[in-house]
């Protein structure tokens, strides 16, 4: 599906409580939005589990490497 006539930015796509995957086009995961309602750096467990099964990530581990912008 191509967006040029429609220009969305992220965060706007997502409700308040929501949580977004950002892929690269080689198909890599390149980051995770997690909501500022959340305290701390909580990922749930179906997202922690869908990206240690399609990525071999596993975001909530400590020996991962992370960067929250």
């Amino acid at each position: 599906m191509n967006h040029s006539k429609v220009e969305l930015e992220f965060k706007q796509s997502l409700e308040e409580t929501d949580y977004g995957l950002i892929v690269g086009t080689d198909g890599n995961l390149k980051g995770i939005w997690v909501p500022s309602t959340v305290e701390e750096d909580y990922i749930p467990d179906a997202i922690v589990n869908l990206c240690v099964t399609k990525f071999g990530i596993n975001p909530a581990s400590e020996d991962e490497v992370a960067t929250i912008q």
